[in-house]
């Protein structure tokens, strides 16, 4: 039995194929290691994941319904899929919205017509997105909130995910979760994120700019408290021919971004050179988890605080920064 892990060098994608590897499990790696950000730090953690005896690594682009079909053909022994490959950012669909549609819907489809012809396959768990909640005003999101209203390109393709997902379960019997994923940070991380850009930019001596005076709030969830969530729910699939299911995976907790800059500050023993804009039309004012529907069903408890996480970050960025 193995475990098909998509987006293995990304972010996410690599913890979570590391924690998997810390329990002995056989991972299977996909990742076409596209140049959306530095590959070297893709590199880099691949290089960390082939040191493990049970890890196999395929690179392959996931709407290469030809490879990814070979791939599971000589791996008929997946009992379960967590696929986190996908395009990310919100604001690089202004640039180049087709990669997109290319990796995060034809490669999500792709992804589910080899999940149905595996014979074993006891549950597949992707990832979705908070950005489906698009200007939802009420808070906490809930997974019963309508999400009919994207503000961004990149949050219509993962509720396009979700509404395939769905016919999918509904269609084939296919076990079916999907993770809507609010803010995650932490060692290891996306340079396009926030926190890790006014990282490099606290640094450098750079401005950063920061939306409505950094009002804007965000539910920053640690990456070991997403590790704990994705695996805790890849353990319980759905009953057989139950509905694709959507669950939040956040930290319950809403702050201010210039709270995330003074954390920063303090941990980089640096003052920030700030500027303020207005807020782009695809930034939501606010994004707050309701986490109680995965809570019932795995006993996710998110534990790592802001305060707490971002010091990690930086001893990690630190050492990122000297290794050259």
């Amino acid at each position: 039995m193995s475990i098909l892990v998509t987006g293995a060098a990304g972010f996410i994608g690599y913890h979570v194929a590391e924690a998997l590897l810390g329990r002995d499990e056989i991972v299977i790696g996909i990742d076409d290691l596209n140049p959306y950000y530095d590959v070297r730090l893709k590199g880099a953690r691949l290089d960390r994941l082939r040191t493990k005896r049970n890890f196999v690594f395929h690179q392959s682009d996931i709407a290469d319904r030809h490879a990814i079909m070979l791939i599971s053909e000589r791996h008929p022994d997946i009992t379960e899929i967590v696929h986190l490959a996908a395009q990310a950012g919100v604001r690089y669909s202004l640039v180049d919205p087709w990669s997109y549609v290319r990796s995060n819907v034809m490669g999500h489809l792709v992804m589910l017509e080899a999940a149905r012809k595996l014979p074993r396959l006891r549950h597949f768990v992707y990832a979705s997105s908070s950005s489906v909640y698009g200007a939802n005003q009420q808070l906490p999101f809930r997974e019963s909130d309508r999400v009919d209203a994207p503000v961004s390109l990149y949050a219509a393709t993962k509720r396009a995910d979700e509404l395939m997902s769905h016919a999918y379960a509904h269609l084939f019997d296919l076990p079916q979760t999907g993770l809507r994923f609010f803010t995650v940070y932490g060692p290891w991380g996306r340079p396009d994120m926030a926190y890790f850009s006014f990282a490099r930019a606290i640094v450098s001596g750079e401005p950063i700019t920061l939306y409505d005076n950094g009002r804007l709030k965000r539910d920053f969830t640690y990456i070991d408290d997403i590790v704990d969530g994705v695996i805790g729910c890849l353990a319980h699939p759905p009953e057989a021919g139950a509905p694709a299911r959507v669950l939040n995976i956040g930290n319950h907790r809403c702050e201010e971004v210039h709270e995330l800059v003074a954390l920063l500050e303090r941990a980089l023993g640096r003052s920030a050179i700030i500027r303020s804009a207005p807020r782009p039309a695809m930034d939501v004012e606010e994004t707050y988890a309701d986490v109680d529907a995965i809570a019932a069903l795995t006993g996710f408890q998110p534990t790592t605080s802001l305060a707490e996480g971002i010091p990690r970050f930086v001893a990690w960025f630190n050492d990122w920064n000297a290794s050259g």
